[in-house]
């Protein structure tokens, strides 16, 4: 159980997303690199990136593993297929011009077997030339910059008031931000979920990347949907965005 994920309309109060950053940040990277119109969007969520790139002309499908997700985001954008599956275990049948996983979906591959998997199913559904798009927490911040203290957010939906506390930590063997975060609301609650995401650098990212058949087309801290300014040096900021392309065969050995 995931208290945002089975409730995507909160979901969506609580991190809104008006402008439609996340998926013109695609749009952009695809029209730079000529990445092509068929898109398969992993970890779609509610599908409000993959419906907003549907009405900008691209023929899109999402995939992610929560059935709530998927039935909200059926609901609001009909002309998306949509199809529950998990990020290391997809098989859809059909090559995409453009693989995206966005909002660091990427690192909930905890582990390198994960992370291998998910890039082998990306591979293998791409057309030779394809783009992979990713976009993700920055292990190279995390892992040299304090991490914020507790934090508290409160968010209205429905007309009831719902307050998260937030606590983050590094588990540094494990190589993992976790996050733990208790919600109660008029009558409810407390209700604690706990969740992580791995910490890539960058070096190693690419390193990924190039074994499993991708050519890093650009690896960047900023500009993008969700990074906050800075003025450190290069790959240093929060956020971490990816290019690659299919540079081998999705059949190679």
């Amino acid at each position: 159980m995931n208290f945002l994920t089975d409730n995507p309309a909160l979901y969506e109060a609580q991190f809104p997303d008006p402008g439609h950053r996340a998926a013109r940040f695609v749009d952009g990277q695809v029209r730079r690199f000529g990445g092509g119109n068929t898109l398969l969007d992993v970890g779609c969520g509610t599908g409000r990136d993959a419906g907003y790139l549907d009405r900008l002309g691209y023929d899109v499908t999402g995939i992610d593993v929560s059935e709530p997700m998927l039935a909200h985001a059926r609901e609001r954008h009909p002309r998306v297929r949509f199809a529950r599956a998990d990020m290391r275990a997809f098989a859809l049948g059909r090559r995409f011009d453009v693989v995206t996983c966005l909002d660091s979906a990427l690192l909930y591959c905890h582990d390198n077997g994960d992370l291998a998997a998910f890039l082998e199913r990306s591979r293998d559904h791409l057309r030779p030339g394809g783009l992979l798009i990713a976009e993700m927490r920055n292990g190279a911040h995390f892992l040299t910059h304090p991490l914020p203290a507790p934090f508290t957010r409160t968010v209205t939906h429905a007309g009831i008031t719902y307050t998260s506390r937030t606590e983050l930590w590094l588990d540094h063997a494990a190589q993992l931000l976790r996050r733990r975060r208790t919600w109660t609301w008029p009558g409810g609650g407390p209700l604690e979920q706990r969740s992580a995401w791995r910490l890539l650098f960058p070096r190693e990212l690419a390193y990924f990347l190039t074994v499993a058949g991708f050519e890093v087309l650009d690896l960047f801290d900023q500009p993008g949907p969700r990074a906050e300014p800075h003025d450190g040096p290069p790959l240093s900021a929060d956020r971490l965005h990816v290019v690659a392309r299919l540079v081998k065969d999705p059949d190679h050995a």
